[in-house]
């Protein structure tokens, strides 16, 4: 039952998906930071949505991830248990090798000043 009977397409959006809802469900993430318009022209070759850039390469799948972090969160922590999380859910949900994760933590956001 092992006979390969076609191929397999990803479409880039599925693989963004996947990176934004891991992303999101990870404490410490506030929301995504949406990529700078100067910076997204520089991004060529692969699928960018707010937050998040896409590119499917010979080595696998590159992931690069733009968050706003709480407060308290540990910034090395968060960005190295983000970059697992996408990897292992990259992996086990679409079976495709990934080459790279990177986390940008571009901004903190700030709790909420209590009103007296």
């Amino acid at each position: 039952m092992d006979d390969v009977q076609g191929k397999v397409t990803i479409a880039p959006q599925v693989l963004s998906a996947i990176v934004r809802l891991t992303t999101l469900e990870q404490s410490g993430v506030r929301r995504l930071a949406p990529v700078p318009p100067k910076v997204r022209g520089l991004l060529t070759g692969g699928t960018a949505e707010e937050g998040i850039f896409i590119a499917v390469t010979e080595q696998g799948v590159q992931a690069e991830v733009h968050v706003v972090a709480d407060a308290q969160a540990n910034m090395l922590k968060l960005g190295q248990t983000l970059q697992t999380g996408i990897t292992r859910a990259i992996e086990e949900m679409v079976g495709m090798p990934v080459a790279a994760v990177d986390v940008y933590i571009d901004d903190v956001a700030l709790p909420a000043a209590s009103a007296e």
